[in-house]
Order: C-alpha cells, then structure tokens, then sequence
C-alpha cells in the first residue's frame, strides 16, 4: 500500500464521517433557530469543545508549531495570551451573554443582539453584519489557505487545486447541518487535535532521544529564553504586549460568542469552561512541543516552518496512522471555517436581507437564503485563498484583530455597563473595526505594537465617552438590564 494511497484512504474515511454528521443535522434543523443555534440545546461538551477548534483553526496545527520553530520561546507569549482569554471570556462573557442574548427577543446574532439589547432598529445590525463579512473574508481565507497547504504537502497537488478541495469540503456540510452539524463535527475535531498535539511531540522526543529544552539549547541558545530574539536581540516591551494581547481578541469573536449563546443553559456554562481551558491548554503546550521537536528532527531546516507538523508526521509514522494525524489539521481548517462560514451566512440573512430588504421574510426562507449565503461566501474566501505566498498566521492575526476591537469592548460593557447606550455601541464597533484596518496600514515605531490593543483601547473609550455625552437608555432597557443580571 503506498504512503499516498493509505492517507488518502483515512482522509476519505474521515471527510465521510463529517458529512454523515452534516446530515444526521439536516434531519433536526427545522427552522432557522435551529440552523444558527441549534435551537440553544446544546450541552457543555459539544459547546465546549465546538467553542475551543472553532477557535484554533489550523492556526494550531500549522501557525504556532511554525512560530515556535522559528523563534523558540518567544513564542509562547501568544500561547499564554490566548489561555489567559479563553478562561476569561468564559468566565465573564458566556453566562450572561447565555442569559441577555435569550431575553433581548431571542437574539441569535450578534449584530441582532446588539441592535434589541440598544433598541436600535437598522444601522447597528448593518454596520456589524459589515464588520463581520469584512474581517471573516480572511479569516475563513486563513483555513482555506492551511487546507491548501496540508493536500499540496502531503498529495503533492497543485495549490488551488488543494484549495478548492478544501472548499468543497468544509462547504459541503455546513451547506446543509448548519449549527448542530457545525457543533458535533467540532466536537470530534477538537477531540482529534488533541490527540494529535499529544502523541506527536511525544513521539519526536522518543525518537530524537532528548527533551526540548536540550533540543533548543543546542539549536540557538537564545530559543531558550522568552525574552530574547533567535538572533539574539531583546524581544521588547511591544512584541511581548503584542503577543499577549491575542487574548483580548476572543470578547468578540462572533463564532466563539455563538457557542455562548447555543449553550442549554446557564447551568452548563461552569462545566464547559473547565472543559474549554483544560482543552486549550492541552492544545497550546502541544503545538509548542511540535516546533521544539522539529528543531531537533530537522536539523538541516524546513522550507516552509508553518508545514513542520505534516513533515513530522509524515517522517515517524506508519502512513495509516500518518492519515489519522494529519486528519487533525483537516479537522482545525474545517471546525473554524465551517463556523466562519455560519456566522457570516447569519449575518447576510438576518442583519442584511431580514432587517432591510425583508423584514416579514419566512423561517424556511430565510434558512435557504442561510444556504445560499454560505456558498456565496465560500467562494469569495476560495478567491482570496489562492495566493500560495498567504500566511495563516498573517490572516488569523488581521481578522482576530478585527474582531476583537470591533465587538470585544462593546459586548463586555453591554453585559456590565447599564449607562451604555445604541450611540455608544456604534461608536464602538466603528472605531474599534476601523483602528485596526487603519493601523495595519502603518509601520515603525508604536505602530509595531499588534493593532488590537490601540483598536480595544479606543473603541472602549469610543463607548464610555459618546454614552456618557449623548441620551440617557430608556426605562425600558434599565429594567432589563437589571432583571437579567439580577
């Protein structure tokens, strides 16, 4: 059986697997509720877990491993950040934004909920739904551009051609399960990629016959401190805010906040944080282990380091099991484009076409116009993905960016700040989304420093200001606010 042959049999056998969940889903999702939410019942495992590879992407199993080869231990102050924010986000975030997303007319997206918790009509939904296209554009570009790399390295195929594969596949079922197709394939995916970060770096050690720490020490030294540069140089105050402040990018997240807001119950949350945490760090200190090993298998250096888990899978392991691992990197593209993919269909079907051009739209109308969507969406991403000299890291990092500085600041004080009001939330979501687009634009200096931070920091300032200087929220929305929070 040659190597090919063996992993295109277990990449078939899995993508077979997805699509008999996608349309177990088809068969249970019977409104649009349903197709966005999954009609909030789920638990706190499929939550959980959906919530952490939703999140990753092959970012995990391609960008950090890639970071960590290169640079050692400097970076790992992304890992720190992004552990730091997932417990946070669910500690702070997920139970009340459970509770308000329900009691503000049953919101099930984020620009709905931004516009019933403000009682604003149409320019809060719009200008979010943009914000949201806008940065998951690259965002799900990122997963497309990992699943090219991934069939280009180990099929040796051509690079829009792995591409499209990757398209059609994460597309297929999203198409037709949307949110519980979405959630229980990510439950199998992040239980894979777990697997997967611990049997791999483990393995290498075995093999390479020592521990990262004297594998790094004898590549460069200097991989071995978390403050200095592989050459040497002080890794300064604003690469490591910059890596740290990954972090404050998961309050505004729209495919992580669903997962809040699909949970069963508040009940549920406390046990889905355990689990999410537990997960994530299992995750992060893999990924980082596989770079360090890599250093140690591959002395003579990799090409390309975002490809150092394929090349260390591909090297240690019989091709059946090789097809199982590199499973986990098909399993990190697909959880977060196909949530990516969701999120944006929502958007285009209920803070576009519902909230402006048809506002009395049917259920099942709005749930083939959700399918549509996710095509059309789809294929602009596949545009957008087929330059081969695309970073996944350089994607994720621009879009996480985007998301956090644009809805982070506005959905924690939505849930803690009564005074804020529908001014204020627009001023936010403008501010934060347009820092971090103007920013990126420019180098040198402070400008060095990653554009969320002066995006979070300005939008947050953008509400407190405009909500304090304009009209005071009605009645109304203090009652509310006052009965969900207690």
């Amino acid at each position: 059986m040659s190597n090919t042959f063996a992993v295109s049999l277990t990449f078939l056998a899995y993508l077979g697997m997805m699509l008999w969940i996608g349309v177990w889903a088809y068969r249970r999702t019977n409104n649009l509720s349903d197709y966005i939410l999954g009609g909030r019942q789920l638990g706190a495992w499929p939550s959980a877990l959906s919530a952490g590879a939703s999140d990753m992407s092959g970012w995990l199993l391609l960008g950090l491993p890639g970071a960590m080869y290169a640079s050692g231990l400097g970076a790992s102050w992304i890992a720190i950040g992004l552990l730091v924010g997932t417990y946070i986000n669910w500690l702070v975030v997920a139970p009340r934004l459970r509770s308000y997303s329900q009691a503000a007319n049953d919101s099930l997206t984020l620009p709905e909920y931004f516009s019933n918790r403000f009682e604003d009509t149409v320019a809060i939904r719009a200008i979010a739904a943009f914000f949201i296209l806008l940065f998951f554009l690259f965002y799900t570009s990122s997963g497309l551009v990992a699943g090219g790399k991934l069939f280009e390295t180990v099929f040796g195929l051509d690079y829009k051609i792995a591409v499209t594969i990757g398209t059609v596949a994460v597309v297929s079922y999203t198409l037709f399960g949307g949110y519980l197709a979405v959630s229980w394939t990510d439950l199998v995916q992040g239980l894979l990629m777990a697997a997967a970060l611990i049997i791999v770096p483990i393995t290498a050690f075995i093999v390479i016959g020592e521990g990262p720490v004297a594998i790094l020490e004898a590549k460069n030294p200097n991989m071995l401190s978390m403050f200095t540069n592989p050459d040497g140089s002080t890794l300064g105050m604003i690469g490591i805010v910059s890596s740290l402040a990954w972090g404050l990018g998961y309050f505004g997240q729209p495919h992580i906040l669903a997962r809040f807001k699909g949970i069963k119950d508040r009940a549920e949350v406390k046990t889905a944080r355990r689990i999410a945490v537990t997960w994530t760090f299992i995750g992060m200190a893999g990924a980082l282990l596989v770079g360090a090993a890599g250093n140690g298998y591959f002395e003579s250096g990799l090409a390309d380091g975002e490809t150092v888990f394929i090349s260390l899978v591909q090297a240690l392991f019989h091709p059946l099991v090789a097809g199982v691992l590199l499973a986990a990197i098909l399993a990190a593209i697909m959880s977060t484009a196909d949530s990516q993919l969701l999120v944006s269909s929502s958007a285009l079907t209920e803070d576009f076409y519902k909230s402006i051009f048809n506002k009395d739209a049917d259920p099942n109308s709005l749930m083939k116009i959700g399918r549509i969507a996710v095509v059309v969406i789809a294929v602009v991403a596949w545009f957008l993905a087929l330059n081969p000299e695309s970073s996944v890291l350089g994607l994720v990092s621009y879009a996480w960016a985007g998301f956090g500085a644009a809805f982070g600041p506005a959905v924690i004080l939505s849930l803690y700040w009564p005074r804020m009001n529908r001014f204020g939330c627009l001023a936010g979501i403008v501010v934060g989304g347009l820092t971090v687009v103007i920013w990126k634009q420019l180098s040198g200096g402070i400008f060095d420093v990653y554009e969320i931070v002066p995006g979070f920091l300005l939008a947050t300032l953008a509400i407190t200001v405009v909500s304090v200087m304009s009209s005071v929220p009605s009645r109304e929305m203090e009652l509310k606010f006052q009965e969900v929070n207690g």
